[in-house]
């Protein structure tokens, strides 16, 4: 029986961080944990509380430790802290707090902040943690290359409470999916496509040019190579199946919209941007539940209605990033129908390319009513025996319901923007947009910084939330 039992393990309760400050405060010795005599007394700072000046003018910091509840909490030495981040933002947080406040002070730091002071910058400490918590979440949830950010410079709002990443469609109760697809037997489908590859076999011309660009007027369907395809991964005809590419970043908008997505990279014109996924619904099931969404005053129903109104994309609970993409009437983004694994024409992939190029640090938006506007004529020529057909045949994109009132300021014929609210000076694709806010409550998180422990006595802190700083580099890179 003892030989059985050799290789059998069960996962630990307790988190690496957890047992580490259990075997420090029980002094205990791990080599795995990397915990010994000589770091028995280094404690992680979750956040910091307060700031004050003593008799000597020596700054003291109110440490809120890692593991220990709010009564352990200690005033420290600023030459006892090692956590420079935590400390730099703390300062932040204050500055803009006192300028919120209209508070001058000759000295950066006061001598005493006040509990109405101290609990704001509480709040935003334990907001910041929380939201990069759910940063980490969704980049080990995420299935694709692009890198996601998340930045709240706005409010003490945290992340949603009742949404969960997912990477592909979700099918709902009741829905039966009966997957169709035809596979190509081209070994070169970029320079030797066998009966025009797979959207020739469905009459179809080829939606890309070498360089993975759209160059299909808005309405017509892109059939993409499958798995059932000859072609490698690495063929020509495979560009949303790849994924999200561009590292983004989930905002809070400051004009009342929620929350929106700016790119973190430059974007070229007519790319693959990503994609709007969520649950996949029955029309009958969105009409219910479009009455509740108009109630709350939010939009998250896309219509498949490429050929048959037959099915819904519910991404109200169940999404990607596109989730948090705002609507404009002068939008950086176009929607696409997609074929891929999935021929049957009711039930497209909603793929959104950009209509132009995009610098990095600007607002992704889409027009949610789905306006199509054919491209420039280089992007629409002809490589290949099929004819373009006229826009007045073309089947239309699936469309966002939109039913709640737009606050882009720009309308169907792109009225002054500034007298709706948006900012002047700035572009108005980027800026100019419009989504009823979100409610998302606040949730909890954890740090890990380094400090080492005084021996002053313990206080109570105050609880709360952060702002994130800017994390764009010059030309665009992301900040790791």
């Amino acid at each position: 029986m003892a030989e059985n039992l050799k290789e059998c393990g069960v996962p630990c309760k307790l988190s690496r961080d957890d047992l580490q400050d259990l075997c420090r405060r029980r002094r205990i010795h791990c080599r795995d944990l990397q915990v010994n005599k000589h770091n028995f007394n280094d404690y992680e700072v979750e956040y910091l509380c307060d700031v004050k000046r003593d008799k000597e003018d020596e700054e003291l910091y109110l440490v809120k430790w890692k593991g220990f509840p709010e009564a352990e909490n200690t005033w420290e030495p600023r030459k006892n802290l090692k956590c420079l981040k935590l400390v730099k933002e703390f300062r932040q947080d204050l500055v803009a707090e006192l300028r919120r406040q209209r508070r001058r002070h000759k000295n950066p730091v006061p001598k005493r902040l006040g509990k109405e002071l101290t609990s704001a910058l509480v709040q935003r400490a334990k907001q910041r943690i929380s939201l990069r918590r759910w940063e980490d979440h969704l980049n080990k949830t995420r299935s694709h290359p692009g890198r996601i950010l998340v930045l709240n410079e706005v409010d003490l709002e945290g992340p949603p409470r009742d949404f969960t990443y997912i990477n592909n469609y979700r099918v709902g109760r009741g829905i039966e999916l009966n997957e169709m697809a035809l596979g190509c037997e081209c070994e070169d489908c970029g320079r030797e496509p066998l009966n025009g590859c797979c959207p020739g076999a469905s009459l179809h011309r080829t939606a890309y040019n070498k360089l993975g660009q759209v160059r299909l007027r808005a309405g017509q369907p892109i059939y993409e190579c499958n798995t059932r395809c000859r072609c490698g991964a690495d063929c020509p005809n495979r560009v949303v199946q790849r994924g999200i590419q561009f590292d983004m970043c989930i905002f809070k908008t400051p004009n009342g919209r929620g929350w929106g997505v700016r790119t973190m990279q430059r974007i070229k014109k007519n790319t693959f941007v990503m994609e709007y996924v969520g649950e996949i619904i029955t029309t009958d099931e969105a009409e219910k539940r479009g009455h509740l969404y108009d109630r709350q005053g939010s939009t998250y129903l896309f219509d498949l209605d490429y050929v048959e109104d037959v099915y819904t994309v519910d991404a109200a609970h169940q999404g990607n990033i596109s989730h948090f993409v705002n609507h404009s009437c002068n939008p950086n983004l176009q929607v696409y129908n997609v074929f891929i694994e999935n021929i049957d024409e009711r039930l497209p992939r909603i793929a959104l390319f950009s209509t132009r190029a995009i610098p990095a640090g600007e607002e992704l938006t889409f027009d949610y009513k789905m306006q199509i506007d054919p491209v420039d004529t280089e992007s629409t020529r002809m490589d290949s025996s099929f004819s373009l057909a006229p826009l007045s045949s073309i089947p239309s994109s699936p469309k966002k319901r939109l039913r709640v009132e737009c606050r882009c300021g720009l309308g169907a014929g792109g009225g002054a923007a500034v007298a709706h609210g948006c900012l002047p000076g700035r572009s108005l694709a980027a800026h100019c947009t419009g989504r009823p806010s979100l409610i998302l409550p606040e949730s909890t998180v954890v740090l890990q910084h380094s400090a080492t422990r005084g021996a002053a006595e313990p206080s109570p802190a105050a609880s709360g939330s952060a702002l994130v700083p800017e994390l764009i580099r010059p030309g665009g890179s992301l900040m790791s």
